[in-house]
C-alpha cells in the first residue's frame, strides 16, 4: 500500500469525525487535537498517578489524545539562525474498554497527525509542513524503551546513551538533529499533573525534557548549514480539553543564556481575561524547579501582528516577569509570520528574549504558541 493511499484513509477517518461533531458554526476543517472532550471509556489525567520513565516516554491508549513536541533554535558558524518544530499528535479513535475487536489488517485504534516547521530568520521565511496516517508499527506510532515516535518518515529515535535524533523532510526543506538532553525530565504542575480547569478532570500529564544540545543539518532547497544550538521537548496526554469559556492559550518555552529554563502559559476566556488555572515552571541552572501560579508570572502583550493568510490577530510582542525570580525580559518573534494554516490554525514560531534577571543582563531564545486567535479552540469535536 503506497504512502498516499495510507494517508487517505488516516484522513478520511479524520473526516467522519469532524463532520459528525463538529460544530456547525466552525470552519470546515479538522479541528484541533488539543481541545476534544473525552468520550466515555477513555482516563482522565489524576493528581496521584505518578509519571514513571522510560514508560511514560511511549504512547498512552488509555487516554484520548497526546503530543509530543520537539522545538529548537539552531545556528551555523556564521551565526545564520533557524528555528525548527516537529510535533507528533496521536488521537484515540476508541477506547481500548469499548470491547470491539478490530481483525481487519487496516483496522487501528489511533490516528497519527504530524507538524514540521521551520523558520529561516535571515531568509525571513517560514515553512510548514502536515501529514496524517493510521497508528500501525511501519506507518505510525510510539514506543517508550527506546523512545521512539514516527509518522512515515518523519522520526524520532533515541540511542543507547540517551542522545535523540530526529528528522523529518517535505517540500525541499529538511532538518537531521542530533539532541542530547542536558535537563530534564522536568514534570509540571503537580509531578506532572497539569490542572488547566476548576474541573479535576481538566488536566493532563505534562513534561519536559527543557534543555537538549542540539547539532546537526538544516537543508533549504539544497541549501545546506551544519548547525548546534538548544532544543527543548514537552510530552503531554490527556483525555480532556478546554472548559466551554476558554478560548484559546499563549505557551512559551524560554531558554536563558544564565541557565534558567522557564514554561508558562496563559488560558484566555471568552470574557478577554486570564484562567486562573494558568501555570508555569521555572527551573534554575543546577535543575531545580518550583511551580508558578497564576499570580507568580505575568505576560502582557506590548505588540501585535494581523495575519495576511486567517485575518487573525496575534499577540507579538510581550513582557513576562517573574518577581520572585527578579526576572523581567521582552520576548519578540525572530520574524512576525509564523502561522500554521493546516487542518487548525495557531501561530508557532521562535522568539528572541532580552531583559534582565537579578539585576544582570540576560538573553536567550525560544518558542511560543498562540491558539485561539484565528478561531476559538472551544468546543472542537
Amino acid at each position: 500500500m503506497t504512502r498516499r493511499s495510507r494517508r487517505g484513509i488516516a484522513l478520511a477517518a479524520l473526516a467522519l469525525i469532524a463532520l459528525s461533531c463538529r460544530n456547525k458554526n466552525q470552519i470546515d476543517a479538522p479541528p484541533a487535537p488539543h481541545a476534544a472532550p473525552a468520550k466515555e471509556g477513555f482516563e482522565f489525567a489524576a493528581a496521584d498517578r505518578k509519571l514513571v520513565f522510560p514508560n511514560d516516554f511511549g504512547a498512552h491508549p488509555a487516554f484520548q489524545t497526546e503530543w509530543w513536541y520537539y522545538t529548537g533554535n539552531v545556528r551555523n558558524e556564521s551565526g545564520r539562525h533557524f528555528g525548527y518544530q516537529l510535533t507528533f499528535f496521536r488521537r484515540s479513535l476508541r477506547s481500548a474498554s469499548d470491547g470491539e475487536t478490530r481483525a481487519a489488517s487496516l483496522a487501528s485504534q489511533a490516528v497519527y497527525m504530524g507538524h514540521f516547521a521551520l523558520t529561516d530568520t535571515q531568509g525571513a521565511k517560514h515553512y510548514s509542513f502536515e501529514r496524517y496516517s493510521r497508528a500501525a508499527d511501519a506507518v505510525a506510532g510510539a514506543r517508550a524503551q527506546p523512545h521512539a515516535v514516527w509518522l512515515d518518515d518523519w522520526q524520532v529515535s533515541t540511542a543507547r546513551d540517551g542522545v535523540r535524533h530526529i528528522r523529518a523532510a517535505d517540500g525541499g526543506i529538511e532538518i537531521d538533529l542530533r539532541l542530547r538532553p542536558t535537563k530534564g525530565p522536568l514534570a509540571h504542575g503537580n509531578r506532572g499533573y497539569s490542572q488547566k480547569g476548576s474541573d479535576p478532570n481538566r488536566a493532563s500529564h505534562y513534561y519536559s525534557f527543557p534543555r537538549m544540545r542540539s547539532q546537526g543539518s538544516i537543508t533549504i532547497l539544497g541549501n545546506q548549514w551544519e548547525v548546534q544550538g538548544e532544543s527543548w521537548m514537552d510530552h503531554e496526554f490527556t483525555s480532556s480539553g478546554l472548559a466551554d469559556n476558554q478560548i484559546g492559550w499563549d505557551w512559551f518555552s524560554l531558554q536563558l543564556d544564565n541557565g534558567f529554563d522557564l514554561m508558562l502559559f496563559h488560558l484566555r476566556t471568552d470574557t478577554g481575561d486570564v484562567d486562573p488555572y494558568s501555570s508555569g515552571t521555572i527551573m534554575d541552572p543546577a535543575g531545580l524547579s518550583r511551580t508558578l501560579r497564576r499570580d507568580d508570572f505575568s505576560i502582557e502583550p506590548t505588540a501585535h501582528w494581523r495575519s495576511p493568510h486567517t485575518h487573525g490577530d496575534y499577540p507579538s510582542r510581550w513582557t513576562i516577569a517573574v518577581p520572585s525570580a527578579d526576572l523581567e525580559i521582552e520576548v519578540t518573534p525572530v520574524i512576525a509570520d509564523q502561522e500554521l494554516v493546516h487542518s487548525f490554525v495557531y501561530w508557532e514560531g521562535s522568539v528572541r528574549i532580552s531583559g534582565n534577571a537579578r539585576g544582570k543582563p540576560v538573553a536567550g531564545f525560544g518558542f511560543a504558541e498562540l491558539t485561539g486567535y484565528a478561531r476559538s479552540m472551544a468546543g472542537s469535536f
